[in-house]
């Protein structure tokens, strides 16, 4: 299989990366000042105390709600948004005694000062939602999840690290990724790739344990055609930075020479 599946793929969305607002019928939306997955995908959400949505839990032993999930790519591109998830359940808030392990979890992606002591803190809270559906749309399509089969999944292997190998790849291998587009797209790019003119420009767009998406734009002639998304799919899954780092040189090397 050259692709993720569905499950993988809401589970990466949710991750904590990309960035979430809350929807709770009857509140104000409220963006989420950080949010990362247990292990079991369950998110913890780290919001103000005061914010309309910690306020309407108060009294409260559960709220309907979801987190919108919206995933913009770290290249600086037009239409950086790469998918979308939606994962419905119903919100609570993690008691006192608990915020210090949530806290230890959320800091594990995002190091912020509103997580030292935590339980006596009295301007954030964490809240949780447990998951009940799961809907995403993303460049492979749209799909909807039950509970188990989200839950069960894994994330990406590289959704923590995914950024910083783009920017590399952006800013240090754009030759080498538009040789890779010429020597290897095939069909799916060459009839306007060879058109003549100039070439497009190639630029990292996602990158997972299976492949990695590069965006086509044809910059000098905006008339060519509008900038369209290619799919490269490595020889085989890769699940750690290592495999990952031979990968790329098989890859690129040969371009580069």
């Amino acid at each position: 299989m050259g692709r993720p599946g569905a499950a993988e793929r809401a589970r990466t969305l949710a991750y904590g990366v990309a960035d979430g607002v809350l929807a709770v019928p009857g509140v104000p939306y409220a963006p989420v000042t950080a949010h990362v997955t247990d292990e079991n995908g369950r998110p913890l959400l780290l919001i103000p105390a005061n914010s309309p949505v910690a306020v309407a839990l108060q009294g409260e032993q559960d709220l309907p709600a979801t987190l919108r999930i919206s995933d913009v790519a770290p290249v600086a591109l037009p239409d950086r948004v790469r998918g979308r998830a939606w994962l419905h359940g119903w919100l609570t808030e993690i008691p006192a005694e608990g915020r210090r392990d949530a806290a230890l979890i959320l800091s594990r992606l995002h190091p912020r000062s509103e997580l030292l002591d935590l339980a006596g803190n009295k301007e954030w809270t964490v809240l949780a939602l447990e998951v009940a559906e799961v809907e995403i749309d993303d460049p492979w399509g749209t799909a909807t999840l039950e509970p188990e089969e989200y839950e069960a999944a894994a994330p990406d292997p590289f959704v923590a690290i995914e950024a910083g190998i783009l920017e590399h790849l952006d800013e240090a291998h754009r030759p080498e990724l538009a040789a890779l587009v010429g020597d290897r797209v095939g069909d799916q790019a060459g009839t306007r790739i060879g058109t003549g003119g100039p070439a497009p420009v190639i630029r990292p767009l996602a990158l997972d344990s299976y492949g990695m998406w590069l965006r086509c734009t044809y910059a000098a002639r905006p008339a060519a055609g509008e900038p369209f998304d290619l799919r490269v799919v490595f020889p085989e899954p890769v699940r750690d930075l290592h495999t990952l780092r031979c990968v790329y040189r098989r890859m690129l090397a040969p371009q580069a020479s």
